[in-house]
């Protein structure tokens, strides 16, 4: 049986609860022997959230009627043995539609109404604002009157044509893009704006989000939807109908927003059992799809193997009944396969090499103090095997030694304090312009060319300048992290050589991957700019929604350099506190073993007995630590296709040069060296 998207992503979800569960393991042994410092558990607590927090958002765009509930019924919900989304002739989804679980919130149905688009505040202020929402409880237990409350998101009101403009769904400078007018008049819109629907599904459990969009009109009018969730999603699926092709408004909505570089892009050419022709050969009807499957790859000018033909409704149907010839007639595994393949290794990758580089960093770091502890041990064990057969004055000479030495070393924590406090100021010279202010003032300046005029056409250049200076403000928190790199190898220099450190400046720092993030945030949006929206735009409520949502999108960029930065900057830190207490500790157990000598004869071999004894177990520490990063690396690699399929992958090759790699500040947290 070939793997669904669905068994793939049980694997994919599998994999990351036994990586977590190793990296937990990790952590418990660093925690248990003093070994974890407050970077390094910083990480820990980051690289566990995303293993067991991160979300996988797929996102389902199309036109009405082009199958797409039923898809997303046929992918993911076949297994309670009805619809659960509403599927019908006619719009269905009117309302963008999130599926998802969150343990935290209650199972259920929120709604949040269509008049919040009169307001300024974006979807994602709404979702902190739970009063807001209506909330419509849904029973497990009954898919009947699940599939009911899901039905919710139909509705639809009529209102005025000016009601309509003022909520976004009728614009009189496009007439072609608006609903039709009713014999009295009036508009139907929907009751509406969004829905999320909170269900304990097990791919949902697993981490999946499920994005159902309704038509044009609405993509179009929804700065979110446009500017936030489509952009994040890790990969779209655009529906056709094999009946219809590309039409005037499935080519506007490709070329409006996703046509762009940014997404992992599927094309599902739906209905093809609609080709079914009793008085065609069974080969005709497979160069008819052929055909159709050549016109939409040249239309939308993608590769034909982007293409896929589908039967959505007999591939539920199939499902449903445990029809596995009409599975196979639907070829939806196929396209399932192909999602697969092209989506899920690439996140494994991306997780599994995050955690790998992070905790082989997290071992370096430690081998370092290991080494700094053993050597420190070697010398103790020097000194007291020469104090075999000498007499108490040697060893009082050897006390007064040792307070000397401490008392030389303690000269260092002068130096220390200068050292940090120079360090403190570069860092937060390096931080200050990636402050949120900083960056709400730049963004002000975009704003005030949208607000200047009731035709904003330079806010696409405008825009393009505004990524321009904040690609220039993250290069300058580059130079400066630098500078700080710099400062620190020759301060660590000369304490090293000074007072007998073994401090070293970790590989510097690279955040000019997350000028990156702009790239892609400017390819996104910057269509949206142009003189096609320059009438919205125009629209004070719209030009506020946007001004939000793209700090909202900058800022997430912004805080992860400023976090990449600081726990880099901790990290630098750490090694120095953790060295300066492991030396007055050592000193400690050199006066009091020296004393424990003087006043008794037989406790220099005790104290012998147990110097060994402490080396020993660091060695014992460090083989241990070995085993374990050893077992997460392992881990880590594993190939969750294979453990889909038992092993046996028939792979679908998918060309996806046309997608680009997940964004660094979606997909990288830092290590504990901050890499």
């Amino acid at each position: 049986m070939m793997p669904t998207f669905a068994s793939h992503l049980d694997a994919l979800g599998q994999w990351r609860a036994d990586t977590d569960a190793k990296l937990a393991t990790l952590a418990r042994f660093a925690r248990e022997h003093d070994l974890l410092d407050d970077a390094s558990a910083e990480w820990f607590e980051a690289m566990r959230h995303r293993l067991s927090g991160e979300k996988l958002m797929v996102a389902f765009v199309a036109e009405f009627s082009r199958g797409k509930s039923e898809l997303i019924n046929a992918i993911f919900f076949s297994d309670k043995g009805r619809r659960m989304m509403p599927a019908s002739a006619g719009r269905t989804t009117m309302c963008p539609v999130e599926l998802g679980y969150d343990a935290h919130d209650p199972v259920g149905l929120s709604l949040l109404p269509i008049d919040t688009r009169l307001e300024a505040a974006s979807l994602a202020e709404y979702r902190r604002l739970p009063k807001e929402w209506t909330w419509i409880e849904l029973d497990l237990s009954n898919p009947e009157g699940m599939a009911k409350a899901l039905s919710e998101v139909m509705r639809t009101r009529m209102v005025s044509p000016d009601e309509a403009a003022r909520l976004g769904f009728w614009d009189p400078e496009r007439p072609d893009e608006n609903p039709p007018l009713q014999a009295d008049g009036s508009v139907e819109v929907p009751v509406w704006r969004h829905a999320r629907i909170n269900l304990p599904h097990p791919l949902l459990k697993r981490g999946l989000v499920v994005l159902d969009t309704p038509g044009l009109n609405a993509i179009g009018t929804e700065p979110e939807l446009t500017l936030g969730l489509l952009p994040q999603a890790h990969a779209t699926v655009f529906i056709l109908g094999a009946d219809t092709g590309v039409t005037k408004s499935d080519l506007s909505i490709w070329r409006d927003h996703l046509c762009g570089p940014a997404l992992a892009r599927f094309v599902a050419l739906n209905k093809i059992d609609s080709l079914v022709d009793p008085l065609s050969t069974p080969e005709q009807i497979e160069q008819t799809i052929v055909r159709q499957c050549e016109s939409v790859a040249q239309t939308l000018e993608v590769p034909v193997a982007h293409v896929f033909p589908i039967s959505a409704r007999q591939a539920l149907a199939a499902r449903l009944s445990g029809n596995r010839e009409g599975l196979g007639e639907s070829r939806l595994e196929t396209f399932e396969n192909a999602l697969s393949e092209g989506l899920l290794p690439r996140r494994r990758e991306t997780l599994g090499q995050a955690a790998v580089q992070g905790a082989q960093q997290f071992q370096q770091q430690l081998t370092r103090r290991f080494g700094e502890m053993r050597r420190l041990y070697a010398d103790q064990l020097h000194e007291l095997r020469g104090l075999r057969g000498k007499s108490s004055g040697k060893v009082q000479l050897m006390l007064q030694r040792v307070q000397a030495e401490a008392s030389e070393f303690e000269q260092c924590t002068a130096r220390l304090q200068a050292m940090r406090s120079v360090h403190a100021r570069m860092l937060r010279n390096a931080l200050h312009d990636l402050s949120a202010d900083r960056l709400r003032q730049e963004v002000d300046v975009l704003q005030q060319v949208l607000g200047g005029s009731w035709l904003p056409l330079g806010a696409k250049k405008s825009f393009i300048d505004l990524c321009g200076r904040l690609r220039d403000l993250i290069e300058q928190a580059q130079q400066r992290n630098d500078e700080i790199h710099a400062m620190l190898v020759a301060s660590y220099a000369k304490l090293n050589a000074e007072f007998g450190f073994s401090l070293v400046a970790d590989v510097p720092l690279d955040v000019r991957k997350y000028a990156e993030d702009l790239n892609l945030i400017e390819r996104n949006y910057v269509q949206y700019l142009g003189l096609s929206q320059a009438f919205r735009l125009a629209q004070p409520g719209f030009q506020e929604q946007f001004r939000r949502m793209l700090i909202s999108r900058l800022r997430v960029v912004f805080e992860t350099v400023s976090n990449d930065i600081e726990l880099w900057n901790k990290t630098a830190s750490a090694q120095v506190d953790s060295q300066l207490r492991e030396r007055r500790r050592n000193f400690k157990r050199r006066y009091e073993s020296l004393d424990r000598i003087q006043s008794a004869s037989n406790e220099l071999d005790n104290r012998l007995q147990e110097v060994q004894a402490l080396d020993e177990r660091v060695l014992q520490l460090q083989t241990r630590l070995g085993s374990l990063v050893e077992d997460l690396v392992k881990q880590a690699q594993t190939d969750t296709l294979s453990a889909a399929s038992g092993g046996d992958v028939q792979h679908v090759t998918l060309d996806l040069s046309l997608a680009s790699q997940p964004s660094p500040a979606q997909i990288n947290s830092p290590s504990p060296q901050g890499a």
